[in-house]
Order: C-alpha cells, then structure tokens, then sequence
C-alpha cells in the first residue's frame, strides 16, 4: 500500500457509489459464462466478503419464452452484494427479465454490450451493440424506466481498431441513464487477444460523470493499482485472473484497504480446489461433476505434479476420485 499516492489510497478507501448503491469495495467479480454460477461465487465471497459479484449473463429472450427462471440466476439470500448481467436487443424482453432479477434479489442490473462470442452477437446481442448506439442507448432508457435499482453497463472499446467509438457511445449510455460503466479495454475483433488498452480506459473515465471501471489484464495486485494510476478509473473487474483462483478478487481489495493478504500457499489453493469440488457436486451433481473438470485444471499450475494432476482432473469420472487425486496432491506438496 505504501507504493500507492496518498490521493489514490483516499479513493480507494471510500465507498464506490453506484446510484443508490453504495458498495464498500471497488473491486468487483466479473460475469464469466460457464463460471461464475453460485459455487463460485461463494468461493470469492469467502475472500472478498464486500465486492460485488455477478451472475452468469442470462438471455432475457430465454426467460421471455420460457417464462421461468433459469438456475445460472439463482440467488442465495445472503450472497449480498451481487448483480445480475441480461442479454439481449430488444428493449421489451430486457425490461421483463430485469424486474425478475429484481425479484430475484438482484441489487443491480448489468446489461451485456461487451460479449464477442459470434452466438450471441449474431443475434444481436452483446458487442454487437457498439455497432447500434441507438438501440444500446434505448435498452438502457427501458430497462432503467422498468426498475427502481442502479442499471450498469460491460462493455468494450469497438467492434475493431476501424470501429472504435467508445467515447460516443459511453456518452450515450450515461445519457440514457446507466449509473455506471464496465470497460473492457479490448476490441470484439481481439477478443481476448493482445493487450488490455488501458489508455482507452482512461480517456472514457475523463469525459463521463459516471463511475467507470476498469476491466482486462487485471490479474494480481500489481497490476490493478497499475491499472488505477494509469486510467484514472473508479474501480477494477477480475476476469480470467480469477479462473482456478478465487482469491484475487480478496487480495486486490484488502491491499486497496491497507490490510495486504499473504499470497496462498499451493496447498492452500488445492484444498479450495477441494471445496469448489464438492460444492459443485452438492449444487448440481453429475452436471456439476462434469462442469468440475475445466476448474479443477485451472487449479493445477505452478507447482511440482501439477501437469499430470491436471490432465487426470480433466477426465474425471466420480466425485470419490477427485476427492482421492486433490487429497493425494496436498499431501505430497506438504511433505515438501
């Protein structure tokens, strides 16, 4: 904390003000699909009890045609603060599925203007939506006039290096009405590819009266105080950093509050392994097995074994056998 300038160190320490919404942490769990369901979310929550964490994205035309609510948006009562993320184009099924994530227990709602995959953009959905400023800026207006809690929006830089037109379209957003402001420091035609352009980031923080957060390539402490000093930006979002290591979010925030946490131990990082395991399997079995694999591998790098822990991991056939394998693994590394 002591290479963090007295006015940063300030900031960091007050609360981040979301509308009505104030959250006593400015670092703030992203919404991964296929990641960030109940169980995972728990496990961030155990070291980063004030940050905010965001469900799965949820299709707003599933829960129109459906006319149920899909599990990815379910909500334990007590895992507060938390938002739920929405996708789609069109301004009515948004508005619909935003007052059932308010019923849900959703504090905020987060609408998806970022996500590059060709399945939902092809529909109109996530970044597709740099390319139709009117129709974001109208999905906004609607979904703000359909609930009475903070609308947030993730986003990125442009379509492409042709097509950056972030300063306008943010400036529209705010308009419309969104209380803050997510920012992807990528193009949809990187993807996830090439560095986070934080200088972006930071002209978007210079023209909006609305928080903004910064959001890629924020993957240890170091990097997001970083990312802060060069953006300017009124918080960060974990990402990818977060994959097989829950506690980043944790670690970033008790360093921007001045109480810096020791980095955990591999045996420490297995045994939370353990944990995401059984949760999975107690939340949604043999699916949740399944889903186990790619977690489980995310876990196993960097220490001696980890390669050939990982490969068994990812063909894991029963909860007995991951349980015996991530048991066997923390046994050995403390012999060491």
């Amino acid at each position: 904390m002591t290479a963090i300038a007295a006015s940063l160190r300030e900031k960091l320490a007050s609360p981040l003000k979301i509308g009505s919404v104030s959250l006593n942490s400015r670092v703030l769990q992203s919404p991964l699909s296929g990641v960030t369901d109940l169980v995972f979310r728990r496990l961030v929550r155990r070291y980063a009890p004030q940050s905010m964490t965001y469900t799965e994205m949820v299709s707003a035309r599933e829960i129109h045609h459906l006319q149920k609510i899909p599990k990815i948006m379910e909500i334990d009562p007590q895992e507060q603060p938390i938002s739920i993320q929405l996708f789609d184009c069109r301004p009515d099924f948004m508005a619909e599925a935003a007052r059932k994530a308010i019923a849900q227990g959703a504090l905020t709602i987060d609408i998806n203007m970022g996500c590059p995959v060709n399945k939902i953009t092809r529909k109109g959905g996530g970044s597709s939506l740099l390319r139709q400023p009117e129709l974001a800026a109208a999905l906004v207006r609607t979904v703000v006039e359909a609930v009475d809690v903070p609308v947030t929006v993730k986003t990125r830089l442009g379509w492409s290096d042709e097509e950056i037109n972030i300063i306008e379209f943010a400036q529209r957003l705010q308009d419309a009405g969104a209380q803050l402001l997510t920012l992807h420091g990528r193009t949809r035609a990187q993807g996830y590819h090439g560095p986070a352009r934080w200088d972006w980031i930071g002209r978007v923080k210079e023209v909006l009266s609305i928080p903004v957060i910064a959001n890629g390539d924020i993957v240890s402490v170091a990097s997001a105080v970083r990312c802060l000093v060069e953006t300017g930006a009124d918080g960060v979002m974990c990402s990818r950093g977060t994959l097989g290591y829950p506690f980043l979010v944790g670690e970033i925030d008790a360093c921007f509050k001045g109480r810096p946490l020791p980095v955990p131990s591999f045996t420490e990082r297995l045994n939370c392994a353990l944990d995401h395991l059984q949760g999975l399997w107690e939340y949604k079995q043999q699916r949740g097995l399944l889903q186990s694999r790619k977690h489980l591998a995310w876990y196993c790098k960097g220490f001696p074994g980890a390669a050939e822990l990982r490969e068994k991991l990812s063909r894991l056939e029963s909860l007995a056998e991951g349980q015996d394998l991530l048991s066997a693994a923390i046994a050995t590394l403390g012999e060491t």
